[in-house]
Order: C-alpha cells, then structure tokens, then sequence
C-alpha cells in the first residue's frame, strides 16, 4: 500500500468519527445516507483506476454496506474503530479485491461466481501437484506399470532402480565417521594433511580451489584441474544417452609421448609427462600400479584418486549417471580408463574398510556398462554382505535384469543362503513370519552345495577349516570329485574362493555350512538321483566349452597385493589391463647395468624418490667377499 493512499484512508477515517460523534449528539435526528455524507477511500482509487470497471463497484457495493451498517449500530464502542484496525480492515479488503480481479482475468468467462477463493485455491493446488507428480515420476527411479508400454521398459526401470547409488556413501570419509566416529577421523585428517603439506612445500603457492566432486574428494595438495579432457554426447536412444572422452590437443600430445614411452618401457618418460601434464590418466593409472607393486598403498590409492578427480572434472554437464540414464561403452577404446579406475578405487575401498563405498562403486560400474566388462557381479555380493545390505541383495538377485537367474552363479548361490542366515538371526527380524520367506536358509545352503560342490572342498583348503569333522566330509564322494564342471564355472569359482573365503572364518558360518553339509550326506544317502538331477542343471547353466570369463584375472579380486623387487621396477611398465609383463614378472635378480645407458638420463633417475641403486653396490660387496672366502 503506497503512502498517498495511507494518507487518505486515514482522513476518511477521521471525517468518519466526526460523524459518528455528531449522530450520538443528536440522537433524535436520523442518520443521513452514506452515500452522502462518507465516500470510501477505494472510491477515490477507482476514479484513478479506470481499468478496474465492474470488479471495483461490485466491491464499492459491498464496503459501503458495510460502513452503513456500522453506523447504524447503536453502541458507540463498537462502531468506533482505531487506527490501525482500520488499516488492516481495508488492507485486506483491498488485497480481496486484487485477488478477486486476477481470477476474473485467468478465467475469463465463468459463470460460477459463488465459489470461494479458498475452494479455487485448493482445486489449482491439487491441479499442481498431479502435473508436477507426472513431471517427476519418471525421474525417481521408481516405476509404474500402469505408465509403461513394452516389458524392455519394464526391465531397464526396475534395473535402474536396484542399482540407484546413493551419493553420501561414495565418500569413504562419512562411513568411516560413522564406523569409528568424526572424533577419530578428524585427527587423522589432520594429521594426513600435515604429511601432505610437508610433502608439497616449495611447490604450491598457497591453497587450490579444487572443483567439487562426489567420487573422491580432491586434497590440497592436488594440481588445478587444467580441462584437458573431455566428454561428448554421442546419441540418446530409448531415454538412454551414451557419452565417451574426448581428447584435447594437448592431452594428445601427450597420449602420443605415453605411447612411445611405453613401446620402449621408459618408465622415466612418463613421470617427465605428469610433470607438464598432470592429470594424463594413463600415466597416473601406471604410476599407481608402480607404487602398488612397490609397497606403497597409500600412494597408489592416492594417484588412483586423482586420475578419478580429472575423469570426473571431463563429465558433460548432461552426465548424471548416478541416475541410471547415461552410459559408457567399454568397447570404446577411450572409456576404458574410467572402469579400470573405478574398480581399482573399488579395491581401494575395501582395503579400508568402506565396504558400503565398494558397493555403491559396484552399483555404479553396472549403470555406466550393463554388460558388466570388469565382472563386477561376482564381487557386488561380497560387499553387500560386508555392508550388511542383506535385504538389498535379496531384491537385486530378483530383480536385475528380471530373470532372476544370478543364484546359478557360484557367488550369488553362497551368499544368498548367507544372507538369509543373517536375515533369519536378524534381532529386528524377529517379526518376520516364515511364510514370508520364499525359502529357509538351510535349503538354500543345501541348493549351493548341491548346485556347486567343488566349492567346498577349496573352502576347506583356503579359509582353511582343519576341524576333524570337515576330513570326513570332504571324503565323500560327491565333494572329493575333481570334476567341477567346464572351465567357465570353474574360474567363477576360483574368484569365489578367492573373494570371498574371508567371511567363513566367522564360527557360526563355519557350523551353518557344516550342518548344511552333513544334510546333503544324508539326503544323498536316501536318494542317489538327487546328484544327478543337479548336474543336469549345472550342465545346463554352464554349457559352453570355452571360458567365457577368461578376461576376468583371479587376482584382481583377491586382497592379496602382489609385489617386484626393487630392481625389476625400474623397468616396471603395465599394459590396459592393469597386468605386469611376462618379461618384468619373471626377470632375474641380476644387478642393473649402466653402463650403456645416458649418463644424463641416469642422473635424472636417481633423483626420483623411489629409486635406488644401492643394490648393486650391495651385490658387488656381497661377490667380493666370497670370492675373498
């Protein structure tokens, strides 16, 4: 309300008590009309407000009733009203007013007038919300059969809503708050980022605002992300989008020198690129392998962050796979690096702890490639048993890719029955009626071990298990076979072994697979057909004679970290995949010769920290003196 108008409601207002005092004078008069003796304050904006028309004398009608029958009630106190009273009286008379004129002007024409603007307000307020609920569905990663045409549609949802991420447990930081508490950890970062510090003085010119990321958070230390890497939109087919990286000019100058510095095992060369380009994540993704077989995990961990920080500084800003709707081919040669350092960072995680942060990570490599090149289904269940997600590894075996076929893998048909173990001994569970369950945990032990049986006897083996009861079961005919199927399922169950063999060290796992064990003895001891019934279904599950898993390394999914001495790494050099050369991984314990190589070379080489040439020296000592004896 502007002030001229303040002004004149409140002069009407004190011409109105004027009046009012004049009728209790003379009481014997009759009062005389309103319409001639006090104008409304709204009239005199109508004379100024042409454009208001019928609304504004519809409501003149309705205050001047109103100040008539004011004057015309008999007590003096409740016909004289203060100032602000009759400020906010006409301050709200007149917002009616506008509201009254804007719903007349968005709904020109209506006939109904006597509905009230509450009951307007409620009918566009439902209207809202069913046109924003429609806006929004398809984007919670919720699905509605009633909303979708084809069973495709129907699979690739449910598939997408399985496997929805959930972006605070990709920081490994808060599930470890949450295991030993912010105290802790708060001490230890500050503490880690002393060393960092130390370790960057005389390099950094004060803090770096590093861009926010939700995979890795960037330590300060850390370079400035220079965008030489990039992502493009490559086609969107069935609400799906495929993107891939894209090179810039100066990241393929320095592809190019990576390359040559590989063909010749220079692995010099490529600490020269990370010097000038920091973020070429080939070089990283060797660096980090580099420390790894040197012992230092810490530093592998470290530079595998940092080759994550630059993949995702690249994202387009259409990429947001953390919903399910973008993909990355693997078979595209120059996406290849992100799911080797997302499995890596997976490991990662793992080694500290962070098994949720590895499930999430897991959850994350099946949305950007369905096809699942880096095998990351034969891990997912051990993280989420770790994790103690059992009820949602329980949906994601029914309903990823809707066949609900994943308990004839080795893995999923173990730690199902675990899960459900965990589930039946569950104190929050108690409640669970066993009707409910589609089957007891003991049945599906005894399903696993008739389904798979060599499994046991390499549990036997790895964990190891050397209680007396174990020698007599592993005797039985049915576990003692060394036939366990063709070479597919037996490399799946080698990586079984290999992954998941920790988790049967608990007591009560031990007892559950012992007792499920002696079940199947019995059983196959009352009815012999039951064996080969289930050998007809693992025939029939794992029916080709090639390994169709060979791509898959039993050593990238063990916990076990594989080293070199010091004088096979300075001709250290991995390929894509991550694998050491034949060449490096059986080279003899010889002393390096230098004595063809550049002088300037070798000096540059002995400043890098990591390497050392006492050895030599050593060995040289070490033939002297016995050739002394």
């Amino acid at each position: 309300m502007s002030v001229r108008l303040m002004k004149k409601i409140l002069k009407e207002q004190e011409s109105a008590e004027t009046q009012q005092l004049i009728n209790s004078e003379d009481e014997s008069e009759s009062p005389p009309p309103s319409s001639a003796t006090f104008r409304n304050p709204f009239d005199l904006l109508d004379d100024e407000d042409d454009d208001d028309g019928g609304v504004d004398q519809e409501n003149n009608a309705d205050i001047n009733d109103g100040s008539s029958i004011e004057n015309s009630n008999e007590k003096q106190s409740s016909t004289r009203k203060t100032t602000p009273e009759a400020f906010v009286l006409s301050d709200s008379k007149f917002k009616k007013k506008k509201k009254k004129k804007n719903k007349e002007k968005s709904q020109p024409g209506a006939k109904d007038k006597g509905n009230s603007w509450n009951e307007s307000l409620e009918q566009l307020s439902i209207e809202d919300d069913s046109s924003h609920l429609e806006h929004v569905a398809p984007d919670t990663g919720k699905y509605n059969l009633t909303n979708l045409n084809g069973r495709g549609k129907v699979v690739k949802q449910c598939t997408s809503s399985v496997l929805q991420v959930d972006p605070k447990f990709l920081n490994a930081e808060n599930e470890l708050r949450r295991i030993f508490g912010s105290k802790v950890v708060n001490s230890f970062e500050k503490g880690h980022q002393t060393g960092s510090s130390r370790q960057s003085r005389g390099g950094r010119r004060g803090s770096q605002n590093h861009r926010k990321t939700i995979l890795v958070c960037p330590l300060e230390h850390w370079p400035k992300w220079d965008g030489s890497l990039l992502m493009e939109l490559v086609e969107t087919r069935d609400g799906i989008s495929d993107f891939r990286y894209v090179h810039t000019s100066s990241y393929s100058q320095a592809q190019k020198a990576f390359e040559s510095a590989k063909a010749v095992h220079d692995f010099n060369g490529i600490v020269n690129i990370l010097l000038h380009h920091p973020y070429h994540v080939d070089s990283l993704i060797t660096l980090a392998e580099y420390y790894k077989f040197s012992g230092e995990q810490q530093m592998s961990a470290d530079c595998t962050a940092r080759c994550l920080y630059a993949l995702e500084c690249a994202w387009h800003p259409m990429f947001t796979p953390l919903m399910g709707n973008c993909q990355l081919k693997f078979s595209c040669e120059i996406n290849k690096p992100l799911f080797s350092v997302l499995f890596s960072h997976m490991k990662n995680m793992d080694r500290r702890g962070c098994h949720r942060s590895a499930l999430e990570l897991c959850k994350l490599l099946l949305l950007l490639d369905p096809d699942d090149p880096m095998g990351v289904l034969f891990c997912i269940d051990y993280y989420s048993l770790r994790a103690e997600e059992y009820t949602w590894l329980e949906q994601f075996s029914e309903q990823y890719k809707s066949d609900n076929s994943l308990w004839l893998f080795p893995n999923f048909s173990y730690s199902l029955a675990v899960c459900r173990y965990y589930v039946e001994n569950d104190e929050h569970a108690k409640e669970i009626k066993a009707e409910d369950l589609k089957a007891s945990s003991a049945d599906l032990m005894k399903q696993a071990l008739m389904l798979h049986p060599s499994v046991l006897k390499k549990l036997v083996s790895k964990v190891p298990l050397k209680d007396k009861a174990w020698t007599s079961i592993i005797k039985h005919n049915f576990f003692s076979s060394d036939q366990t199927g063709t070479p597919s399922l037996v490399h799946l169950i080698n990586i079984y072994v290999e992954r998941s063999y920790i988790i049967w060290r608990l007591p009560d796992l031990q007892k559950f697979l012992r007792d499920a064990a002696l079940s199947v003895i019995e059983t196959l001891h009352n009815d012999g057909t039951y064996a080969r019934d289930w050998t007809c279904v693992r025939k029939e599950a794992f029916s080709s004679e090639k390994n169709e898993y060979s791509h898959l390394l039993v050593s990238d999914f063990s916990d076990s970290v594989p080293t070199l001495p010091p004088d096979n790494l300075q001709n250290f050099m991995v390929d894509p995949r991550g694998e050491v050369p034949n060449d490096a991984q059986h080279a003899n314990h010889h002393v390096q010769d230098l004595t063809d190589r550049n002088a300037i070379a070798v000096l540059l080489e002995s400043m890098l920290p990591w390497m050392n040439y006492g050895s030599g020296h050593d060995q040289l000592d070490h033939d002297e003196q016995g050739n002394e004896g």
